[in-house]
């Protein structure tokens, strides 16, 4: 007799949001959003700066590509899978230190409020940009935030934001702390010309998408860089998003991982 082995889908699943998401293209606009928003913390940005070979032209396109496949891994991959990432990312990011010149403090780069900044801002994103470019609603994307605290203990976090709500008043309390420095300033510029080894269709790709994501901030991010929050940009942002999405979705899928190119078959055939 032969015993059925249940497919291990690690933390999300087909019937997720996260996984009707994080299948669409659109969603690079998310990607680089975070970003942005995660360079106007002074630490997180300053550690990053100190540490990342993503400011090293010789080594960002590799460093940037581990990036993705981690949260490609964590989305999708196994359970066996995401812990072991996870593991390698925790001990990682405990061995490594950076210095503030505000204060002259040494501080670990898996303080808890570094990590929750950057994962908050990173989910937050994709359901921000999933909302506007009509993939969800504001029900699924509070189902998404919800679902992304998963992901955040993944990394050493006790707790997250878990909704739309919790997630505003999050920003709320952190905002007063934002602020644009000289290390944000020089990603940003990498950010809007990539160099080195990167592959030119990224080169030329990359610009485009930056500039949508920095529209798509909010209001007082966009201040924070220097350019006006005005009501006109989000409704231009927004079409633009709603664009991309109706043209991506006529396109042929980009060739992908296998753990990705499953998630698409299984999201499609659930919806079938």
């Amino acid at each position: 007799m032969t015993v059925a082995v249940e497919e291990d889908l690690g933390l999300f699943g087909p019937g997720s949001v996260t996984w009707r998401v994080h299948i669409e293209p659109v969603m690079w606009v998310a990607g680089f959003r975070a970003l942005l928003l995660q360079s106007l913390e002074p630490r997180v940005m300053r550690g990053t700066y100190q540490n990342s070979a993503l400011f090293d032209p010789a080594k960002a396109w590799a460093r940037f590509q581990r990036t993705v496949e981690f949260v490609g891994t964590r989305t999708f991959g196994s359970t066996a899978d995401v812990e072991r990432v996870a593991a390698r990312v925790r001990k990682l990011h405990a061995s490594l230190r950076g210095y503030d010149p505000d204060t002259g403090e040494t501080f670990r780069l898996d303080e808890p409020a570094n990590l929750l900044w950057v994962h908050a801002t990173e989910v937050e994103s994709y359901a921000h940009i999933a909302l506007r470019a009509g993939l969800v609603d504001t029900i699924d994307a509070d189902r998404y935030l919800a679902e992304s605290v998963r992901a955040a203990r993944v990394i050493g976090l006790i707790d997250a934001p878990s909704s739309r709500e919790e997630m505003a008043d999050y920003y709320a309390r952190r905002r007063p702390d934002m602020r644009m420095t000289d290390e944000a300033r020089r990603a940003t510029m990498n950010l809007f010309a990539p160099k080195g080894q990167a592959p030119t269709a990224v080169k030329i790709a990359v610009p485009t998408i930056a500039t949508l994501a920095v529209a798509t901030l909010p209001r007082w991010a966009r201040r924070c860089y220097g350019l006006p929050g005005l009501p006109t940009t989000d409704i231009g942002a927004t079409l633009a998003l709603r664009a991309l999405r109706t043209a991506t979705g006529v396109l042929p899928d980009v060739p992908a991982p296998p753990n990705i190119e499953r998630a698409r078959r299984l999201v499609r055939g659930l919806s079938a």
